[in-house]
C-alpha cells in the first residue's frame, strides 16, 4: 500500500519550472516571516497574544480586548502556516517529480523540521516573556532556514550529478571564510537587537546585559570584514575569469552589502528609527542570501538530461 506522498507522485508529475517555483516560493515566504517577525517586535507586539499556541488562556485567536498588538502578533502567527504550506508544496513537488528528486525531498523535510523548531522556540519565547536569547536562537534558526530554503533553490534548477569546480580550490575555501564570517556578523546583530532599545513589547523586558553601543561597533567591525571578503573575492573572481554568472553574483553581493551598510549607520545615528531596523533585518537576510548564492555557484551540477538525473555520492548530494 502506497503512503499518501507516493500516492500523490503516482498520480501527479510536476514540471521542473512548478518544482522550482515551489522552491522560490518557500525561500519567499521564509524571508516574509522574519520581516513581519521583525515588525512584530518593533511595534510592541510580541507580547500581543501573551500565551502560546492559543493567543489567550481561553481563545486561539486574537480577541478585541488585545487590540492592534494582538491582531500584528496573531497575523505573525499565521503565516507560520502559510510558510508551512510553502515547504509542503516544495515536499510534495520534489517527491512527485520524474524521477524522483530524493536530495531535494530530503531539503524540503529539513525545511520542515526548521520551521517547528522555529515554531516551539517561538512558544517559548512568549513563555519567557520574550528572553532576549531565545529571540536571539528565534532569528538564528530562520538563517539557518533560509539557507535550506536557498540551497533548495539552486538545487531544483541543477541536475543530480556529482559537483563540479568552477574555480581553483583557493577560491572556494575563501567562498566558506565569507559564508562564517557572515555568519558571525549575522549573530553579532543579535546581540545588538537583544541589548538595544527594542524590546519588543511595551513593558519592562529584559535585555541581554551588554553595553549597546560597544556591541554595535563590534557589529559593525564585522560587517567590514565581511565587506572585504566580498571585495576581495569579487577581484579574486576577474583575475582567475571566474565565468559571468559567478562574477554577476559577487557584484550583487556588492551591492546588497553597499545598501545594508548604509542602513546600519544611518540607523545608529539616528536612534534606531523602527522603519530603518526593518530595512536592516530584511537587508541582512538578502545578503545571507547573496553570499550562499555566491558561494553556489562556485560549483555546477550539469544536467544535460534533466529528465535522467546522474546519481551522486550521498555525501555530495546536499552540497
Amino acid at each position: 500500500m502506497l503512503n499518501p506522498l507516493a500516492f500523490l507522485a503516482s498520480r501527479w508529475t510536476p514540471s521542473p519550472r512548478t518544482v522550482q517555483r515551489a522552491a522560490l516560493t518557500a525561500l519567499v515566504m521564509t524571508v516574509v516571516i522574519v520581516v513581519t517577525g521583525g515588525a512584530v517586535r518593533l511595534t510592541g507586539s510580541g507580547l500581543g497574544c501573551d500565551t502560546w499556541p492559543k493567543c489567550t488562556d481561553d481563545s486561539l485567536f486574537a480577541t478585541p480586548a488585545q487590540g492592534l498588538h494582538g491582531a500584528i502578533e496573531f497575523g505573525n502567527r499565521m503565516l507560520t502556516y502559510v510558510l508551512s504550506a510553502a515547504v509542503g508544496w516544495s515536499i510534495l513537488s520534489a517527491r512527485s517529480a520524474k524521477p524522483w528528486r530524493r536530495s531535494l525531498t530530503r531539503l524540503g523535510w529539513t525545511q520542515f523540521a526548521l520551521v517547528l523548531a522555529n515554531a516551539v522556540l517561538g512558544g517559548i519565547t512568549v513563555k519567557t516573556g520574550l528572553n532576549p536569547y531565545s529571540v536571539a536562537g528565534h532569528f538564528l534558526l530562520a538563517t539557518g532556514l533560509i539557507a535550506v530554503t536557498t540551497l533548495t533553490w539552486q538545487r531544483a534548477r541543477e541536475g543530480d550529478s556529482a559537483p563540479r569546480p568552477r574555480v581553483p580550490a583557493p577560491v572556494r575555501k575563501l567562498a566558506w571564510v565569507l559564508i562564517a564570517t557572515t555568519f558571525v556578523l549575522i549573530a553579532a546583530g543579535t546581540v545588538v537587537t537583544g541589548s538595544g532599545p527594542h524590546a519588543g513589547d511595551s513593558s519592562e523586558v529584559e535585555r541581554m546585559p551588554y553595553d549597546w553601543a560597544a556591541t554595535a561597533h563590534v557589529h559593525a567591525i564585522a560587517a567590514w570584514l565581511v565587506c572585504a571578503l566580498a571585495v576581495a573575492m569579487w577581484l579574486v573572481l576577474r583575475v582567475v575569469d571566474a565565468p559571468v554568472d559567478t562574477r554577476a553574483r559577487a557584484r550583487d553581493l556588492l551591492v546588497v552589502l553597499l545598501a545594508q551598510g548604509a542602513i546600519g549607520y544611518v540607523q545608529f545615528f539616528t536612534e534606531l528609527p523602527e522603519v530603518l531596523v526593518a530595512a536592516h533585518m530584511l537587508g541582512s537576510c538578502l545578503v545571507w542570501i547573496a553570499v550562499l548564492r555566491l558561494t553556489l555557484s562556485l560549483r555546477e551540477r550539469p544536467a544535460d538530461r534533466a529528465d535522467i538525473p546522474a546519481q551522486s555520492d550521498p555525501a555530495l548530494s546536499a552540497v
